[in-house]
């Protein structure tokens, strides 16, 4: 028979405070027999309710959105094999701030430690932070990182004593599984000498090179460059060289509301080839460039102070030698650049920062190319990123929206969500990577902070710096004089009026300078009604599909400004077969 607790006593222990009960916390051991020694890094724990996507891994359900699942951040160092590390309130968590507010119920627990390493700069500044093993900065499948087999638990939470729950890290990801060239698609790595020289460390390029049809069959023909911007490719986009699986189980598409997405799209990757091998089709060289960093999966190929020169490794290193291998005609007015979302931002800072180098860029839904719209915020004119400013009341800014204007996220939530990810805008994800791209270094060695991440309140220093230097809407307007013979024609802006991110906003902002200005910019900017992120100019075809038919919309338009711009006595001709 259980003691009863007297009255006084009970009554005694509900006037304490909530950490005078046992404080809910979580051990995690790196197990003895791991050979990589002291581990440093970002320690995740994550809580998935049972009845949520049961058949999925709590860390494949990490996110900020409506069905965001609770999980709990702490930085690491030193962290010895056969010790264990203790999660409690003071790691900082996503949706809820603190492991005692985790509701008491039924959960799949998980933990993951993201493995940092030491990088020794060429500035002599030594930074911890997550190398690219291959994946592209994709901490749920990084290679080397550890994590934990998914149990079910009863969580009581901070109202009683807890049950002691230990995790162990057992699982080891393993390394990514390497890319099988084709007669069509050929891979391209080479060690950049700028990229190398700032880490510290070996720093690597790749690419996929898709080549045209009729390449070995015309060895002396020279060819037209372009590169599809993005994020960290795994192979060729919308590409497929052999038909639709006829067994493929349908999956559907959240994002896109459709049945069978899969099968669409390798029903269309498979029309691309076709198209590709063609008769008609324009024969050039497709690029899809490899340029993670240790903050994202892409470095936004601009030179910056925090990723370091990979706009000049790519320009001056990587694409003179696919060129070089593939018989490139390597002159600016056969070379164009695409892209959407962050491959549109890239796009169209790769075509204004070097002019010369490319005859023409299609940006679709660029990532905020003007800052006094970056998403709801103007970094110039307004003081705090999470809240529209009142004195009397405070309204949460959105951050995320679909195309009837619902909000499912602010912010202030993105960015907590990203804060209890990594520190020191090492999460990975958006915001931390537009700040290692625009920012300068901070005191501590890592980019400054446009804003507090806490409190939300902008720093105007920071602000300043980014507009000079990556504020491609002020860099227009206060370099136009220059830029203005060197872009006249070349810029294809498109954007959906309810860009889930706001981006049109951005847009709208640069159209108005490039309709009236002078000398006269002929640039095309397009928006697609009602349509969402990341639509991209074709008016006849949903997002789900027209995403999916970059090439096809892009190369006729490329192939068509090329002849009419091609300079006396360049070869127009030998790759028009």
């Amino acid at each position: 028979m259980q003691r009863k607790l007297p009255p006084f006593v009970l009554g005694l222990l509900a006037l304490l405070p909530l950490g005078a009960l046992a404080a809910p916390s979580v051990d995690v051991r790196l197990p003895a027999k791991f050979q990589g020694g002291p581990q440093m890094g970002r320690l995740l724990l994550m809580f998935a309710p049972v009845d949520q996507a049961p058949g999925e891994e709590p860390r494949a359900l990490v996110n900020w959105d409506g069905e965001a699942i609770p999980f709990f951040g702490l930085d690491v160092r030193n962290w010895q094999p056969g010790t264990t590390r203790r999660i409690d309130d003071t790691a900082f968590g996503f949706p809820l701030r603190t492991l005692s507010t985790l509701p008491p119920g039924e959960y799949r627990v998980q933990a993951l430690l993201n493995r940092y390493e030491t990088f020794r700069r060429g500035d002599g500044r030594v930074l911890e932070l997550p190398p690219d093993r291959g994946e592209g900065q994709q901490w749920r499948r990084k290679p080397g990182n550890l994590y934990s087999k998914p149990i079910t638990i009863r969580w009581r939470g901070a109202a009683g004593t807890p049950a002691a729950i230990a995790l162990d890290l057992s699982e080891e990801i393993p390394p990514v599984a390497e890319f099988k060239e084709t007669p069509w698609v050929k891979y391209v790595r080479i060690r950049s000498e700028r990229l190398s020289k700032f880490w510290g460390r070996d720093t690597y390029l790749g690419a996929f090179v898709t080549l045209p049809a009729g390449f070995e069959s015309h060895p002396d023909a020279r060819y037209p460059l372009v590169i599809n911007h993005g994020h960290f490719p795994s192979g060729p986009a919308a590409w497929r060289e052999t038909p639709p699986d006829p067994n493929l189980k349908p999956e559907y598409s959240k994002r896109f509301k459709l049945d069978g997405y899969n099968r669409i799209q390798q029903q269309l990757s498979w029309e691309f080839f076709q198209s590709w091998t063609g008769k008609g089709f324009p024969r050039v060289l497709l690029v899809e460039v490899q340029h993670a960093t240790p903050f994202y999966d892409d470095s936004y190929g601009v030179n910056s102070a925090n990723n370091g020169p990979y706009g000049d490794a790519i320009q001056y290193e990587l694409i003179p030698e696919i060129e070089r291998r593939f018989r490139g005609i390597g002159q600016g007015w056969a070379r164009f650049v695409y892209g959407g979302s962050t491959g549109g931002w890239i796009a169209m800072a790769v075509q204004m920062f070097y002019p010369d180098d490319y005859n023409g860029a299609w940006i679709a839904c660029p990532d905020p190319i003007d800052f006094r719209h970056y998403l709801t915020v103007d970094i110039y004119a307004d003081r705090n990123a999470y809240f529209m400013p009142n004195r009397f009341k405070r309204t949460p800014r959105p951050a995320h929206r679909n195309w009837l204007g619902h909000v499912d996220t602010t912010l202030q939530e993105n960015n907590l969500w990203e804060y209890a990810l990594g520190t020191h805008a090492r999460s990975g994800d958006q915001f931390d990577v537009w700040e290692s791209v625009f920012s300068p270094v901070g005191d501590d060695g890592y980019p400054r902070r446009i804003w507090d991440r806490l409190t939300g309140e902008i720093d105007p220093i920071t602000a300043a710096y980014w507009r000079e230097n990556y504020d491609l809407g002020h860099i227009l307007r206060r370099d136009w004089p220059r830029l203005a013979p060197k872009l006249r024609g070349k810029l294809r802006l498109y954007v959906g009026d309810m860009d889930n991110y706001y981006l049109n906003n951005a847009v709208y902002a640069v159209e108005e300078f490039l309709k009236t200005a002078q000398p006269a910019a002929d640039a095309v900017v397009d928006y697609g009604d009602r349509d969402e992120h990341c639509w991209n100019g074709d008016h006849t075809r949903s997002n789900a599909y027209s995403r999916l038919r970059y090439p096809q919309m892009v190369l006729p338009w490329a192939v068509e400004r090329m002849l009419a711009t091609a300079p006396p006595g360049a070869d127009v001709r030998s790759w028009r077969y």
